[in-house]
């Protein structure tokens, strides 16, 4: 949360109480907070206890959850399938828990879209990482002593943060290639100024949210084969494909990283999710025979000053949305499909249909 956003929803007539030190690290002072309306408050298990909504970024421990209060509206990344033991304790505490992930991608809940304005950062940071890593400037130069070609981008997903990484790469000067299993997406591709990779590997597709449908092992491998020859002639290579709610698909095999050569640089956006190069180590950085593999978690988190003034826009755009201003209140109509959409447990119970059948 931000102090332009605690305005917002103190107009509404919400009190807000945040935590001592919230904005810190994304250069937003205490003093900031109070001048916005807000309660800054040293003791994290008062705030807790006492909300009525609680606003955070990642999904509390058992030990914070164990302090909320019967009622009690939570919003934040929870990562819900593969945290079963935090789902089934949030609901047993009367929690209802809306996991921002799952905040449909439709055109009305666009502005609450977390999971997307985190991801254009992360595409961003993951080029300028690129860059500082590599051992070649990324745009053709030409000099005195010769001319110096632009660097050989390869870009694995074609999704949010693939989009930003194309778009990035190609304005610091690089010669980009890009890959996704959704045909559908090869004109944005295009669009951005990369060229478009095509694999044939039989009938794929997207779910209704625009995710890329989990392949087949034969399909994974038909692209493993294909991309190894792009990405042996690529300087730096960029995986951004994941499939919600479940793990990463290895598409950068262990062979397709001997076939790179030393000085490339190889960044994992999905790293988080399991990783799509294999080997991967999530916040190191390694070395295998001369390539680089950059494996650091939270991307996003990287620019703090923008990703936190994203999130809090999709966060209050929430509360706004679904705001009584008569009762001065949240009010979640479960009717309602964006609440549908996103909303864990409530009332005791598990209600996202997936989760309560994935975990029962």
């Amino acid at each position: 949360m931000v102090p332009e956003h605690v305005t917002k929803l103190a107009r509404l007539g919400a009190r807000v109480e945040v935590e001592t030190g919230l904005g810190v690290q994304s250069g937003r002072l205490d003093e900031a907070y109070a001048a916005a309306g807000a309660i800054v408050n040293p003791e994290r298990a008062t705030l807790i206890g006492s909300a009525d909504v609680i606003l955070q970024v990642r999904k509390p421990s058992l030990d914070e959850v164990a302090m909320m209060r019967s009622g009690t509206v939570l919003a934040c990344y929870l990562d819900p399938f593969q945290s079963p033991e935090l789902i089934k304790y949030l609901a047993s505490r009367g929690v209802s828990a809306i996991s921002m992930e799952l905040i449909p991608r439709t055109t009305r809940a666009q502005k609450m879209d977390a999971l997307s304005s985190q991801a254009s950062l992360a595409g961003y940071v993951a080029v300028v990482l690129a860059a500082e890593q590599s051992d070649k400037i990324f745009p053709m130069m030409m000099t005195p002593a010769g001319t110096i070609m632009p660097a050989k981008v390869f870009v694995i997903g074609a999704g949010v943060a693939g989009l930003q990484a194309i778009a990035t790469a190609k304005r610091l000067g690089a010669k980009v290639d890009a890959y996704d299993s959704r045909s559908v997406v090869e004109e944005q591709v295009r669009s951005l100024g990369a060229r478009f990779v095509k694999i044939d590997v039989g009938e794929t597709g997207q779910t209704k949210d625009g995710y890329a449908k989990a392949l087949t092992e034969e399909q994974i491998q038909l692209q493993r084969e294909s991309m190894k020859k792009v990405c042996a002639d690529s300087d730096v290579v960029i995986t951004a494909a994941q499939v919600f709610g479940r793990r990463a698909p290895i598409l950068v095999t262990t062979e397709m990283l001997d076939a790179m050569r030393p000085g490339s640089v190889v960044v994992d956006l999905a790293v988080e999710s399991g990783g799509n190069v294999e080997g991967v180590v999530p916040d190191q950085i390694m070395d295998r025979r001369g390539v680089k593999i950059v494996g650091i978690a939270n991307l996003a988190g990287r620019v703090p000053a923008h990703a936190s003034q994203v999130y809090s826009a999709n966060t209050t755009a929430l509360i706004e949305e679904f705001w009584d201003r008569d009762a001065k209140r949240l009010v979640l109509r479960l009717d309602d499909e964006i609440i549908r959409g996103c909303l864990v447990t409530h009332e005791g119970k598990i209600v996202n249909e997936k989760l309560a059948a994935s975990f029962s």
